[in-house]
């Protein structure tokens, strides 16, 4: 397997920062991905001469591990890290060298400061575009730590071991042999999980904010870049950055960048905001508001932060289907990235619920990999543009039924069949297959506000044209208003249009 002329010269180029000595070493035999694992690694040894290559027995076959001169690093790749693990492997060579990573020091002390015997395992696919977050922070935490080990697992190279362990989502992470988390995680997520998150007693000597913004993604990053260049105290309290971005593939409508894919936007979104001097609050959920003296928002953790102006762009989230066995199967063959898990399911019968573009765009996806889709849609017709119809009634493999309602999922240890209502005559139908994509758009974030800001009946947060909400001193931004459209360039405006009214009011009163 030969890399491309365009990624071997960036991958030359990043080699040339390589700081010290690194060990490959590689359990491989006679098999296809052993072959193709080789060449990568054999290239990539050519390309510097800090990279050496040594044969070992590993746990698992075909893998490598990068390790420094006469020490385990306990970082391991079971597969070939191409794909969006690229990235991964180029970091796990830099930072074994001995280059800094890009990580706040008091994160590094914290893992380096963690007691007992860590081994982790993580799930992926080469198309997932959340893997890479899991498997850079948990190589990151072998290298920092030696009572830490990882080992990215790729699903497709080692199938039977992963459908051996019910992997139907990805990533999933294992510690010590048991289930540790499935989905996106941040090094500061993973960090909390294992009992090192921030209590309420570091946020209590807080001074009060000028703009305090709630929420992460694009609209909380532009809300807070556009307060802070005011001058003013400003603080963003989020449980991480990106939002709904994350779990964007790719992005070619976001204007003067012809093509970019949702991490790596999301990653510099976060740059950028860390560009100005804004107190950054991470892995929080805002629990409850108040409007007092100052306007109070509650965390989960029971801190409570105090400001002057709040600007609410907390998002929103996948929505249910909200039918019986959705929750029960979630990751069981419940899901709702096709791009992330579309590959555990290659050869398999699966459903997609939803017409609009996001169901058709997925069905298309899916239906390369696997041996039958079927779409169900609620509507006497598809909400999806023509031209992904089209392409949809293209595909051979492809089941379109409409004026359907599901009724449930079913399963016994994991998704076994799908069951519908046929509008029109009420018959029920049931449909055997092993996995259920649900796509039918967003719901806001929130919940949490209860009746202190006004909503509508579908929990979007109403604003006027200055994003102000009807509680005085409190803005909203993106997808959790009423903005009828959204869009991640539409939630960045909003975002400035409400810091923009934020400093308007603060001038005013």
């Amino acid at each position: 397997m030969a890399l491309d002329a365009d990624i071997k010269a960036q991958l030359a180029q990043y080699l040339q920062l390589m700081e010290g000595d690194v060990v490959l070493k590689v359990s491989a035999e006679s098999d296809a991905v052993s072959n193709d694992m080789l060449a990568l690694v054999d290239e990539i040894a050519g390309m510097s001469s800090k990279i050496t290559v040594e044969k070992a027995r590993l746990p698992r076959t075909p893998s490598f591990s990068v390790n420094r001169v006469g020490e385990d690093t306990g970082v391991t790749f079971a597969g070939i890290p191409l794909g969006h693990e690229f990235t991964s492997l180029v970091l796990a060579l830099l930072q074994v060298s001995g280059r800094a990573p890009k990580v706040d020091q008091n994160i590094i002390d914290q893992i380096k400061n963690i007691p007992g015997e860590y081994h982790f395992e993580s799930y992926i696919s080469l198309t997932c575009q959340n893997c890479p977050d899991v498997v850079q922070a948990l190589n990151l935490m072998s290298i920092l730590n030696p009572g830490i080990t990882h080992t990215m697992i790729d699903g497709a190279a080692f199938k039977e071991e992963a459908e051996s362990k019910n992997i139907m989502a990805v990533p999933t992470v294992l510690l010590n042999g048991e289930f540790f988390s499935s989905g996106r995680m941040t090094l500061e997520e993973i960090l909390a999980k294992l009992g090192n998150a921030p209590d309420a007693s570091e946020f209590e000597n807080k001074a009060p904010f000028d703009v305090l913004v709630v929420g992460g993604g694009p609209a909380g990053a532009s809300a807070a870049i556009y307060a802070a260049r005011k001058g003013i105290r400003t603080g963003i309290v989020a449980e991480r950055f990106g939002g709904q971005v994350l779990d964007t593939l790719g992005i070619e409508n976001f204007i003067g960048v012809k093509y970019t894919e949702g991490p790596k936007l999301a990653a510099t979104i976060e740059e950028h905001v860390k560009e100005y001097n804004i107190d950054i609050m991470k892995t929080q959920r805002a629990k409850s508001l108040q409007k007092r003296d100052f306007i109070e928002v509650e965390l989960e953790n029971g801190a409570v932060l105090k400001s002057k102006t709040v600007i609410i762009s907390t998002g929103a989230r996948w929505r249910n289907v909200g039918v019986p066995g959705e929750a029960e199967y979630k990751n069981k063959g419940v899901a709702y990235c096709p791009h992330c898990d579309g590959p555990l399911f290659t050869g398999k019968h699966v459903a997609v619920i939803g017409g609009g573009n996001s169901g058709i765009e997925a069905a298309i996806d899916l239906a390369g990999i696997v041996k039958h889709v079927t779409v169900l849609e609620f509507m006497p017709e598809l909400k999806a543009d023509a031209v992904l119809q089209d392409r949809l009634y293209s595909l051979p493999n492809v089941t379109v039924l409409k004026n359907v309602q599901t009724k449930e999922i079913t399963g016994d240890d994991k998704v076994n069949g799908i069951t519908y209502i046929e509008r029109d005559t009420g018959a029920e139908q049931h449909i055997e297959l092993q996995g259920v994509f649900v796509q039918i758009g967003l719901v806001p974030n929130t919940d949490w506000l209860g009746d202190t800001v006004e909503r509508t009946r579908f929990g979007e947060i109403v604003v006027d044209r200055h994003g102000a909400t009807n509680v005085p001193g409190v803005f909203a931004a993106g997808d959790c208003t009423d903005s009828p459209y959204k869009q991640i360039i539409i939630s960045m405006g909003s975002g400035a249009n409400a810091a923009l009214g934020a400093f308007d009011y603060l001038i005013r009163n």
